[in-house]
């Protein structure tokens, strides 16, 4: 476990810390592995066992619904998303109603405000409940990597924002620089803020629209519950340590990791097949940088994340599905 989490944070201290809009940040090596479509050991078991909340992959169809992508650390972008969706007011508290959002993943790294963000979120979420919405927060392949020790896109700022966390346990990081134990073990499994992510899926499917941080190929789609419970499992510290992540971490076409629908080309016939399997209409995803939030396979496929942080200077959309779709801009 040790040796994983020190390969990674000298791999951190080489890195490029200044991304741009036209860069996207390869995958980090050696994660993740060619896979997928093969079923694990724990899938053919019946998935993970661990002791969790059930969080449901279906959510009834609200009224109003609006997605939001990747915030990379930026909490002023966070709270323009937020209020523009019609979700909180000045004093970022909940005014929704039975608003239900989605944010599809990617908080954390590349800004200084990550914390203050998942604490907003979390604070939103029983918000959001008690006034008959929801906030529905998914992971995304920044979450993970976080989890398993890899800090290369951790800003200087970032690497201490979890330092005053109550309750953090960084007497077993003690081996550690100091100026990173608290990250570790804030977001390593079964750390504070961890086990708060546990409760998040990868993929969710509210009414017809399936949500995910990079979109559902391949054979992924007969997979879902079992790719959401490994990953919870495992931020929960009820399977493994920074060095076991689950497979949704390591292989490139998963739900956290694929490219396939966020670039020039796209397999209409294979999204058209995974929202048949699925009985959805359409999808949302996020992860790869679009110009401005837009949709594929005749609005089969919308891609949200616009890099609306600092860090890639995008602007802040989000994207409305019902009543009907609608992309939705405003200033920071």
């Amino acid at each position: 476990m040790r040796a994983a989490v020190w390969f990674t944070l000298l791999a951190a201290s080489a890195c490029d810390r200044g991304p741009t809009r036209d860069k996207v940040a390869p995958p980090p090596p050696p994660l993740p592995a060619e896979s997928s479509a093969a079923p694990s050991p724990a899938a053919r078991a019946g998935g993970p066992r661990c002791e969790l909340p059930e969080v449901p992959l279906r959510v009834a169809a609200p009224g109003r619904l609006v997605a939001i992508g990747d915030l990379h650390g930026d909490l002023a972008a966070a709270r323009a998303a937020l209020r523009a969706a019609g979700a909180i007011d000045d004093a970022d508290r909940w005014i929704g109603g039975d608003l239900v959002v989605v944010q599809t993943g990617d908080v954390l790294d590349r800004g200084d405000d990550e914390q203050a963000i998942l604490d907003l979120l979390f604070r939103l979420e029983g918000e959001a409940k008690a006034a008959g919405g929801a906030m529905v927060l998914l992971l995304g392949n920044h979450e993970l990597m976080n989890g398993a020790g890899d800090l290369r896109y951790v800003t200087p700022g970032g690497m201490r924002d979890f330092d005053d966390v109550p309750g953090l346990d960084t007497a077993r990081w003690a081996e550690l620089p100091e100026p990173v134990r608290g990250r570790i073990a804030a977001l390593t499994p079964g750390g504070v803020y961890a086990k708060k992510l546990a409760r998040n899926n990868i993929v969710a499917i509210v009414g017809d629209t399936v949500f995910s941080h990079a979109g559902v190929v391949g054979a992924w789609a007969q997979r879902l519950d079992e790719v959401n419970a490994s990953s919870r499992c495992w931020l929960d510290g009820q399977a493994g340590g920074p060095e076991a992540p689950p497979e949704a971490l390591t292989a490139q076409d998963s739900p956290v990791w694929t490219r396939a629908l966020g670039g020039d080309t796209v397999d209409c016939d294979g999204v058209r097949a995974t929202l048949a399997t699925l009985g959805a209409k359409r999808m949302a995803v996020g992860h790869t940088i679009q110009p401005s939030i837009n949709a594929v396979c005749d609005g089969l496929v919308w891609r949200i994340d616009v890099g609306m942080s600092r860090a890639y200077g995008g602007p802040v959309e989000i994207l409305e599905l019902q009543p009907t779709p609608r992309v939705i801009r405003t200033e920071r």
